[in-house]
């Protein structure tokens, strides 16, 4: 057969349902043996928007997302959404084309090094040379891709060689066993829990994958220990859970804080320190910490780590109960704290996040939006966070029931994510809402697929908080510069006529009291929404102001 068939049914053999991308005429072969297959190309509208369409797809079903581009500026384009996804821990398998084998030694039309671009933002990036090789070559990408801690792996193919006839069948995708906690780590880990006065469990990214949530929680409820959670490890503990302390992630002090300042022990479950620094949260690098998760942990000064257990995170939380049973149970010890001693700081997180929710005032409160958001919204549906201002009411206010129904870009940190993240998150939970928020400034830098997402009539309801400057880059000049900023205002389209451009339904609001409303009819049509809303960001130095003279004691 053709090598372009060839790796098709490799793909089809992985499971591939869909592919996200923009062609060009090097991928001419591939995209003629997609014809014949089961797997559906979505076109999309740019490359960038592909990607983080495989990205968002990815985190939700740990099975690769797979987006495609051409050479050259097709290849470049990819790049944003590859690095996000790789350092978000989402499992993508990108492909691109390449020009002829027979001219990639010389100066030659859009030939550039892109496996050397592509190495330092992926796992593995690899060219095909060798037709025979694919087998190979797709079975490594989705492995390596989908293997613990997920990320990035790229595949060139170029023209020259999807043209060519080879023999060969795809290879079987088996799954792999990922390695058990070592026995005595997971003592010295009870010993460190039985021995604190005041510990704390920080629930990371890998709490939310693979089945980690589920021990995760029986480990909280065991041991009467609260869970804070990073900006994407929302939804590790229920937010109705007692043992729930919320997100932890401002730089300024928050009422979680003075828990983190307490502590003696924390118990670091699937925490990457691209999420947040730990000299935020262990300022005199004294506390003691046990590291849970899939790979060692990472030099830091302020990270210092007692013990380190590097295993399938479920497997480990599951030995440390098992052993927690083993001593304590029959002895009526557990659990070992009195969570009820964590309700007064629970209590004082929920009324803050509920001061402002009867609040009518206009333009609209960033607190109160997102209190409308969050009561319009079950609780398997799916918020998907862009990066800016807005970035960080999210991270504070919206809390979730699940894990993995609140995607936020938070390791690479891509401002155009959430736009396009929503197609692969409907793709993947079409019978889930999904609602993607939006900056005025991030909006814009993917607002052309919309028409992919009208197209393919993806019923996602976009939302976009207007303040007509990059708020999030003020709000940080503001505090580090007296309240002084550079030049970051810019104008808006008229979001109704954008809305009726595109041929989908769109609303911007006028009052606080058509909020609610128009998320629970945006809900009910057939393909894309679009619902602009204006912000008082004068709240951003309001809450640094707040926090900043925060008195609080546990």
């Amino acid at each position: 057969m053709k090598a372009s068939d060839l790796f098709v049914r490799c793909l089809e053999a992985e499971g591939v349902e869909r592919i996200y991308g923009v062609p060009g005429e090097e991928n001419a072969d591939v995209m003629i043996s997609l014809l014949d297959s089961s797997i559906e190309f979505i076109l999309c509208r740019h490359e960038q928007a592909a990607a983080f369409a495989a990205d968002a797809y990815g985190r939700l079903t740990g099975k690769s997302g797979v987006c495609l581009g051409t050479l050259g500026p097709g290849a470049t384009n990819l790049v944003t959404g590859v690095a996000d996804a790789n350092m978000d821990r989402a499992p993508v398998v990108c492909i691109i084309g390449q020009a002829s084998t027979r001219r990639l030694h010389k100066e030659s039309h859009q030939n550039m090094d892109s496996i050397a671009m592509y190495r330092p933002i992926s796992k593995w990036a690899h060219t095909i040379w060798d037709a025979e090789a694919i087998p190979e070559l797709v079975r490594k990408a989705f492995k390596v891709a989908e293997a613990e801690k997920p990320g990035a792996t790229v595949i060139e193919f170029p023209e020259d060689i999807a043209e060519e006839e080879v023999e060969g069948k795809p290879m079987t995708a088996n799954k792999t066993r990922r390695p058990a906690a070592d026995h005595k780590a997971v003592r010295q880990a009870v010993d460190l829990i039985a021995a604190a006065k005041s510990p704390i469990i920080l629930a990371g990214n890998g709490a939310v994958r693979k089945r980690a949530a589920t021990q995760l929680r029986r480990l909280a409820q065991k041991t009467g220990i609260g869970v804070v959670n990073t900006f994407m490890g929302k939804g590790a503990v229920p937010r109705e859970d007692e043992h729930c302390l919320f997100t932890m992630g401002l730089q300024g002090r928050d009422y979680i804080n003075v828990a983190m300042d307490e502590a003696d022990l924390i118990i670091a479950v699937g925490y990457d320190l691209v999420e947040y620094a730990p000299e935020f949260f262990n300022r005199n690098a004294d506390k003691k910490i046990i590291h849970i998760d899939f790979w060692p942990a990472e030099i830091d000064h302020f990270y210092n780590v007692e013990l380190d257990i590097v295993s399938d995170v479920a497997d480990a939380l599951w030995q440390i109960n098992e052993e927690l049973n083993i001593r304590f149970e029959d002895e009526g010890k557990l659990p070992l704290f009195n969570i009820s001693d964590r309700q007064k700081l629970r209590e004082a997180i929920l009324d803050d996040f509920a001061m402002e929710k009867d609040d009518k005032s206009f333009p609209m409160k960033p607190q109160k939006i997102l209190w409308d958001a969050r009561d319009a919204l079950a609780p398997g549906d799916i918020l998907l966070s862009d990066v800016g201002a807005h970035k960080m009411w999210i991270s504070r206010y919206y809390q979730c029931d699940e894990a993995n129904t609140c995607l936020i870009s938070n390791g690479f940190c891509s401002m155009g994510f959430a736009l396009p993240g929503a197609m692969g998150a409907k793709f993947a939970h079409p019978d889930r809402n999904v609602l993607a928020i939006n900056g005025d400034a991030g909006f814009l830098m993917n607002v052309q697929d919309i028409e992919t997402l009208a197209r393919y009539k993806l019923g996602v309801t976009i939302m976009v908080w207007c303040d007509g400057e990059y708020g999030l880059i003020k709000w940080k000049q503001q505090n580090s510069f007296d309240g002084r900023h550079s030049q970051l205002a810019f104008n808006n389209p008229d979001f109704n006529h954008l809305a009726k451009a595109f041929g989908i339904w769109g609303k911007s609001i006028e009052s606080a009291d058509e909020l609610k409303p128009a998320i629970e009819e945006s809900f009910q049509q057939e393909g894309p929404a679009l619902i602009a809303v204006p912000v008082d960001y004068s709240e951003n130095m309001k809450m640094t102001q707040r926090l900043g003279n925060l008195n609080f004691s546990i």
